[in-house]
């Protein structure tokens, strides 16, 4: 079962509308999800995902891109299998802000970390699945 990291309408959740805080670093959470494949798979995610993504050119610090083990969040997909056979992780891309953007500059930098991903994503074996939202809350 394979997924998807591009930030579609029917996949958003968590957007904050509130207004940014004024002053100080702000850490922010661009995306939320899992990533999972088959628990008996030789699958090292250092071998297909970043730890870090660059979504200014270089000119400052990049995007955290962060997994932990984590047991299944759903016993099922949605085409009835279960996903107790499944390896899971949670994931998270954050970026830590001299201070924080407006909502509208934050969700910017989810769609160009969901574009940079995306082909790494796709790129991955067999077996290998993903569900991403975007989720620009502060940390």
């Amino acid at each position: 079962m394979r997924g998807a990291a591009r930030l579609k309408a029917g996949m958003l959740c968590g957007v904050s509308t509130s207004e940014p805080q004024a002053g100080g670093r702000a850490a922010v959470r661009l995306l939320q999800g899992y990533v999972w494949h088959p628990q008996g798979a030789d699958i090292e995610l250092e071998h297909f995902l970043p730890h870090e993504l660059d979504l200014t050119g270089g000119d400052s610090e990049g995007a955290h891109v962060l997994w932990d083990g984590v047991n299944p969040p759903f016993a099922f997909f949605e085409n009835g299998e279960p996903t107790a056979s499944q390896a899971f992780y949670q994931f998270t891309v954050l970026r830590v802000y001299d201070e924080r953007p407006s909502n509208e500059a934050l969700h910017e930098d989810a769609t160009l970390a969901s574009g940079l991903l995306d082909p790494l994503l796709e790129a991955t074996p067999e077996g290998f699945g993903w569900q991403l939202w975007e989720d620009l809350r502060d940390l």
